[in-house]
């Protein structure tokens, strides 16, 4: 993936972009969408007021806390089958009936379709559940797309969830954290290049900083606990610590945990690498303490 994603352009082609992000969409959907899926793992096709979804559950975790998942793929790639590693991991260890939104990519749907997709099920979510706990969350691009969800949801007047967790959220669309550089010798998997191209075609003609596509650079008050997990050696490390700064500046309760020497959406890696088993735990506690669950 790091030598695909690597050779992602910087071109002003149109074609050119279009190809690399087709190329993206089949490393996606034919490497990835084709991992088989764990025994244990249960997958339903639905749909959140209109949007598809698709529901994730283990039979190793039950009773189970619903809880709405955004998948990653540089807002250009990407679906729940393909980015259900994560997912699906998290759902095991934290018990929880996870449901994966299936929101529209660009550059057929740019900004702010995903956002749009993503509260229309964040409503349909909310009213399925109604005063019992949820979470949200999301890995990646998804990730950052959570965290843009429950601001657009904070303002919108809809009850928020009790908790959120994130996986390397990209939360900044300038790209100008500092780890942009400092970490892209480390980095295996994420280039610039290759966000750059992703966030182009994402925003079209919106601003970088506009809020709605950049948390980072949105009013975080008042939303509700949030878990970040990033690894040390990603190029999103300062995407992760800086919203976290902000968020604790703002008075939201947040925690962050950075893992030493692990890469982008590392928990993917599941329960035999122990840095994502641990992450994983820590997330289910995470989970347990905010959604009053045990697990």
């Amino acid at each position: 993936m790091g030598n695909m994603l690597a050779s992602y352009m910087t071109t002003d082609s149109l074609s050119a972009r279009a190809e690399l992000i087709g190329r993206q969409r089949q490393y996606f959907d034919r490497v990835l969408g084709a991992r088989p899926v764990p025994s244990d793992i249960r997958l339903r096709p639905t749909d959140l007021g209109g949007v598809p979804a698709l529901e994730i559950t283990s039979t190793r975790a039950a009773p189970q806390v619903p809880m709405l998942w955004l998948h990653g793929g540089g807002y250009v790639a990407g679906s729940p089958r393909s980015a259900l590693p994560p997912a699906a991991e998290l759902a095991r260890v934290a018990r929880v009936r996870l449901l994966s939104v299936d929101y529209r990519l660009a550059p057929e749907h740019p900004f702010p379709a995903a956002a749009v997709d993503a509260l229309t099920a964040y409503r349909a979510f909310a009213t399925e559940v109604g005063a019992a706990p949820f979470a949200v969350g999301g890995e990646s691009a998804g990730g950052g797309l959570a965290l843009a969800l429950l601001v657009a949801a904070r303002d919108a007047g809809l009850p928020l969830p009790d908790a959120a967790v994130v996986f390397s959220p990209l939360v900044d669309l300038t790209m100008s954290g500092d780890s942009m550089a400092t970490k892209a010798s480390v980095d295996p998997i994420l280039t610039r290049a290759a966000l750059k191209a992703s966030v182009r075609s994402y925003l079209g003609t919106a601003p970088p900083t506009r809020p709605g596509a950049s948390p980072l650079f949105a009013d975080l008050r008042g939303l509700p606990p949030l878990l970040v997990q990033v690894g040390s050696s990603e190029i999103l490390l300062d995407d992760a610590v800086r919203f976290a700064a902000r968020a604790a500046a703002a008075d939201v309760a947040i925690e962050l945990q950075v893992q030493p020497e692990m890469t982008h959406v590392y928990q993917a890696r599941g329960p035999d690498v122990p840095s994502a088993a641990e992450s994983l735990r820590l997330a289910s506690n995470f989970l347990q303490r905010r959604l009053g669950t045990s697990a």
